[in-house]
């Protein structure tokens, strides 16, 4: 007898996780392994971020808010929407959750159910497609290639849309490519759905203020479609608190209840700590989030130039994010000490055993002819890495 349900087996684990945990599993060992799979930003959350908290801490705010966050936040949060994005999302129709996972998932949850499609450009964020199989919906993938900066066209949403297509899930700017769409390519792409009305856009943007070309649009800005879009943000990536746990997200008011109405019955709201500190850094002005973003724009630069060394990797030119996605079906069919490379899989544990160096495979995000490098950490690991890995790669004939 099957013990676990059948939602279970249909879930695979992550593996940006699963790589991580065999990265820290080496590293327990005494192995100087370089992790290069997590994206998760090595800088320090903003003092007046942690000020915040500590004084809610002093102030004793320790007990349960609304599920949906404490107003104040929501208003904060509301203000940031407009002044950051042009967005008019009110407090009620914005819920807080325990990151932006979870506002992606309360907002799959209110709209999918068994059979409901959901359109989901290639590469795509891990947990996207699980979170849709989770709530018993069906995944139609469209690929963007390399070749369109890993963009998908009008053209493409539209033959892929049918009578059961409820839900477009896309990020600007994307993990794990880096590409941004611009104001051009949103109305281009809101002009479809403009012709679809009951077809809703997710829209994670939490990577918004790492854009190294300028603003970071919004989709729900466009009028055609703005009744119909949810927004997806949080405070992880921007202001390195990750740990921090606190995601957010903007909604059609009727969707915001729903949210709230899931949430209610799993977490309830988050920390109330965390909520303190998340309005002090929504509330911040935005260029604080800026040296961080240079400093991630100088080791693009310095990892695309070293990347050069290498042959066989190809990659295009990110304009936001942290990652690197290189194609690296070059070395498929190649082969070192009778461990022979197939796919990006076979590629990445050859690079842990070989190189000491982690990465993510590019099946995780919907090709296998890639890899995701994160270059969220310092230069001197990121120089390193890369030279361990065009030592390692020379072997394979």
């Amino acid at each position: 007898m099957e013990i676990l349900s059948a939602r279970v087996s249909r879930l695979s684990e992550s593996q940006t996780l699963a790589m991580s945990k065999r990265s820290r599993e080496l590293k327990a060992k005494g192995i100087d392994v370089v992790n290069l799979s997590l994206g998760e930003p090595d800088f320090t959350t903003p003092t007046p971020i942690k000020e915040a908290a500590k004084k809610a801490i002093d102030d004793n705010f320790s007990y349960y808010t609304a599920v949906s966050g404490y107003l104040e936040l929501r208003e904060a949060i509301s203000r940031k929407f407009k002044r950051d994005n042009n967005l008019d999302y009110s407090a009620d129709q914005i819920v807080v959750s325990t990151g932006a996972k979870q506002s992606i998932a309360n907002a799959i949850l209110s709209l999918i159910g068994p059979g409901d499609e959901v359109i989901v450009p290639v590469p795509y964020w891990v947990s996207y497609l699980e979170i849709i199989r989770l709530a018993e919906g069906e995944n139609v993938l469209v690929k963007a290639g390399i070749e369109n900066n890993f963009k998908v066209s009008p053209e493409q949403i539209k033959k892929a849309i049918t009578p059961k297509t409820k839900v477009f899930l896309f990020s600007s700017p994307c993990n794990p490519s880096g590409s941004v769409y611009s104001k051009k390519e949103l109305e281009d792409i809101a002009a479809v759905f403009a012709q679809h009305p009951n077809i809703y856009i997710i829209s994670d943007e939490i990577y918004e203020h790492i854009n190294f070309i300028g603003k970071t649009e919004s989709i729900g800005t466009i009028p055609s479609v703005k009744d119909r879009v949810i927004t997806i943000n949080g405070v992880s990536k921007a202001f390195a608190m990750t740990g921090w746990r606190v995601g957010y997200l903007g909604a059609p008011l009727a969707i915001a209840k729903a949210c709230d109405k899931i949430q209610g019955q799993i977490t309830s709201a988050t920390c109330s700590i965390a909520q303190k500190a998340t309005e002090k850094a929504v509330s911040l002005d935005p260029s604080i989030t800026h040296p961080m973003r240079d400093t991630f724009l100088k080791r693009r630069d310095l990892v695309l130039n070293l990347m050069k060394e290498i042959p066989g990797m190809k990659t295009n030119m990110p304009d936001g994010a942290f990652y690197v996605f290189p194609e690296v079906s070059y070395y498929f069919g190649k082969s070192y000490n009778g461990a022979a490379i197939n796919n990006a899989t076979d590629l990445c544990f050859f690079l842990l055993d070989n190189a000491r160096v982690a990465l993510v495979p590019g099946a995780a995000f919907g090709d296998d002819a890639h890899i995701r490098f994160s270059y969220a950490t310092s230069e001197d690991l990121l120089i390193k890495a890369i030279d361990r890995m065009k030592t390692a790669l020379a072997l394979l004939k």
